[in-house]
């Protein structure tokens, strides 16, 4: 299913290809000119930002996405190989082992030095939550061995909690923010940010170490069907449902009232699936008209590193809110386009 692309992208779009245009096409960038972002933004494949999105952003290296491996028995895949998602899913149903593994630090080590020889003057770099993975350890290594100056951002999230964090990021650079600017930006949108999940079974959480034992057998033998949130950057237990039916009814009731609770026009919600695109959609359908203010609602798969934990079958709604402007951020007090025109 292809990624949807949420209302904001469009103009962000556009006027990144302005400022490309103040470079001569084709040419190598030495340095760059005074109007364009001078801060890079990197992040991990647990941001679950959309394939067609990237490949806009990444061609001239104001952003990079740096893979997290996975691996399927004793082979190692990478986010993005065309096979990954039914290696991933022919493994679970059969019982296969299905781990994941945090980036080396010789990966970004790699991304911050190509933002350097691009021409930026700093970096920042958001990850997946500490409590869930070694990521942003790995980040600070490199950060810590390379001349540019790196702001190594732990999200306390996941999926596109932590995307919309990237894009906010993004923004930022592009109006030209130093490091310090658009980490502060990006956090401020990340701390808005929250992820509620139903997954049909707790095995694969407990398998990575994400839940206890305990309450993973209690689970299995009550048959409960728990609705799961990210708080504090850890997996948490939000309520206990009877049945898969009540759980995705309640899942769709908690983020349609948080939704709701925002400031008017603010909210903006993505729908993460595995291998049931067909629910996700309806999902998504549904929290449409309880949220009829509210942009449509971005839908994408899982990334292979989160597919991994939560398993088949899971549904994950993220609650974030529009881009505003940030006061002392070059230009995002209102642009050509008109006061706004930074929301995403």
């Amino acid at each position: 299913m292809p990624d949807r692309e949420p209302p904001g992208w469009p103009w962000l779009r556009e006027r990144l290809v302005r400022l490309r245009q103040a470079t001569r096409p084709g040419a190598a960038i030495e340095t760059l000119p005074a109007a364009a972002p001078r801060t890079a933004v990197v992040t991990d494949s647990a941001a679950a930002l959309p394939a067609e999105w990237v490949r806009d952003f990444t061609a001239d290296g104001r952003l990079t996405v740096v893979p997290m491996p996975v691996m399927v028995g004793s082979e190692i895949y990478g986010e993005g190989e065309d096979d990954i998602a039914d290696t991933i899913a022919v493994a679970l149903a059969s019982g296969l082992p299905v781990r994941t593994s945090r980036p080396s630090p010789g990966q970004f080590e790699q991304a911050y030095l190509a933002a350097a020889a691009r021409g930026f003057e700093s970096v920042v770099s958001i990850h997946i939550s500490a409590e869930l993975s070694g990521t942003p350890d790995s980040a600070r290594l490199a950060a810590a061995r390379v001349g540019i100056p790196v702001e190594v951002l732990d999200s306390r999230t996941v999926g596109m909690a932590q995307g919309m964090g990237v894009q906010s990021a993004v923004v930022a650079a592009a109006d030209g923010g130093t490091a310090q600017e658009v980490s502060a930006f990006a956090r401020e949108r990340l701390d808005r940010t929250k992820v509620y999940f139903y997954v049909p079974s707790l095995e694969q959480l407990r398998r990575g170490g994400r839940i206890g034992a305990a309450a993973s057998l209690w689970g299995t033998m009550f048959s409960i069907k728990p609705i799961l949130a990210v708080d504090g950057g850890k997996v948490v237990p939000l309520e206990k449902v009877r049945s898969a039916a009540r759980a995705i009814a309640r899942l769709e009731e908690v983020a349609a009232a948080d939704a709701l609770s925002r400031p008017p026009g603010e909210a903006r919600i993505a729908v993460h699936h595995f291998g049931n695109p067909a629910e996700a959609e309806q999902l998504a359908a549904r929290l449409g008209a309880l949220l009829p203010a509210c942009p449509p609602a971005q839908i994408s798969a899982l990334p292979a590193v989160l597919a991994a934990h939560a398993g088949l079958g899971v549904l994950a709604v993220i609650v974030g809110e529009s881009s505003t402007p940030l006061p002392g951020v070059p230009g995002t007090a209102g642009t050509a386009a008109g006061p706004g025109a930074l929301s995403t």
